[in-house]
């Protein structure tokens, strides 16, 4: 026969069995036929025996077919096929069968091995429950979220607005949905908020724009509205999803900054006018000291960092690589010789130091020879704002009148003494 039958005598003692049933069951006819059912399948080894016998004694006590539940009952695998128990669910309809006189004469089971539909069904219901947990928990995120949440159909028709904006608006969900949100838009927003969302579902690209919106207090608030559409595989919009957060106070806030930077432009204005000045005047000073005759050095900050020198002043040290160095850096034979003494005086006291006839020795370091040079010379503090910012240093090459004085005073001869 072509299912799975099993045929016992009203003992419960196996008759026979139907092939599909001994290889559902993993038995062998030689071995369960002539024996009683509950030796072959044990009690004790399966949860659900109660089941099975009380389904037999029903077809026993009142000689009619009788349909067990689904149940559970293992089968012990073959030691040629690793042994151990294998989960199986059966569902089972016991048959009475009937002698020539009416009496009970034997009990057909016809059963189905239902294991893979069993296991189908408790899959199906794993992924209805975890779609449900799914949803709720997306629905609680999007009720718990501390902004506004909304979402629309494809045609930019709304369909949901989380608590929050419910709160925020007052009205009932019924009130927002469709286009109902748009009446509580101020009437000098309502315009251009509707414009803004319409190109936004019409385009298909992602939405923001500002307007105010009548609260459950009866005053209107700015808020920030963004917009996300959510695409299909085929690349068209199923929905948009966005949120609305209340700006009211920034946006207070920034009016309030723009109406005092209009106050201030004017003053900046004036500032940017007097910066102006000062910088012509100092570009003419400079533009003066590059023609002078003098040295002419400017430094700035405790560290005498070069700000201005004028030719002169590059020839002195024979290089082009002046400005942004210290005086240190650029003549350390300065320190040695006392000079940044002097401008750390200047610096720190604003008193002037004049020199004269001051002899320089500077390290020619291109050829290793010293050149010793004199300077009739001025440190003098230099100030921005009546702070002192650095050192004006303007000095005279003197060299060659004292060269000659000191070649005259070689030349002249002391009269003899007196006898």
């Amino acid at each position: 026969m072509p299912e799975h039958y099993l045929l016992m005598a009203p003992d419960y003692t196996i008759l026979d069995a139907s092939n599909q049933y001994l290889a559902a069951t993993l038995k062998q006819r030689e071995a369960i036929a002539g024996r009683n059912v509950f030796d072959v399948f044990p009690r004790e080894e399966q949860n659900d025996w109660q089941v099975f016998f009380d389904s037999l004694e029903h077809v026993r006590q009142h000689a009619t077919p009788h349909t067990m539940p689904r149940i559970r009952y293992d089968m012990q695998r073959p030691a040629e096929q690793g042994g151990g128990l294998e989960e199986r669910y059966w569902q089972t309809t016991n048959y009475p069968q009937f002698g020539p006189q009416g009496q009970l004469q034997a009990i057909l089971l016809k059963t189905e091995d239902v294991t893979a539909q069993h296991r189908a069904a408790q899959q199906a219901a794993a992924m209805q429950h975890d779609l449900l947990e799914s949803q709720e928990r997306s629905h609680f995120i999007l009720e718990s979220l501390p902004v506004m949440v909304w979402t629309t159909r494809a045609d930019g028709s709304a369909d949901y607005f989380n608590q929050r904006w419910l709160t925020f608006t007052g009205k009932p969900m019924e009130a927002e949905i469709e286009s109902g949100w748009l009446d509580g838009v101020h009437p000098d927003d309502r315009a251009g908020a509707a414009a803004a969302w319409r190109g936004a579902y019409e385009s298909g690209h992602s939405y923001q724009t500002e307007y105010r919106l009548h609260c459950a207090n009866g005053d209107y608030r700015w808020v920030l509205a963004r917009g996300i559409p959510r695409h299909s595989a085929a690349g068209e919009v199923t929905m948009w999803v966005g949120c609305s957060i209340d700006i009211h106070e920034q946006k207070l806030m920034v009016q309030e900054l723009l109406h005092a930077s209009e106050e201030q432009a004017v003053l900046s204005d004036q500032a940017y006018q007097a910066y102006q000045l000062a910088q012509s005047q100092r570009e003419t000073f400079y533009a003066m000291f590059q023609q002078a005759p003098a040295l002419i050095g400017i430094t700035r900050g405790p560290q005498h960092v070069f700000e201005f020198v004028n030719p002169p002043y590059y020839e002195l040290f024979a290089t082009d690589d002046v400005l942004g160095r210290t005086v240190p850096d650029v003549a350390p034979e300065a320190a040695e010789q006392g000079f940044i003494t002097l401008l750390d005086h200047v610096y720190q006291t604003g008193e002037p130091f004049y020199g004269k006839q001051m002899p320089l020795k500077l390290h020619r370091r291109a050829t290793g020879k010293v050149d010793e040079r004199y300077f009739d010379f001025t440190y003098q503090a230099f100030r921005e704002n009546s702070q002192i910012v650095g050192v004006l240093a303007f000095a005279f090459d003197v060299t060659e009148l004292v060269e000659t004085q000191q070649k005259l005073a070689a030349l002249i001869v002391p009269p003899p003494a007196a006898s």
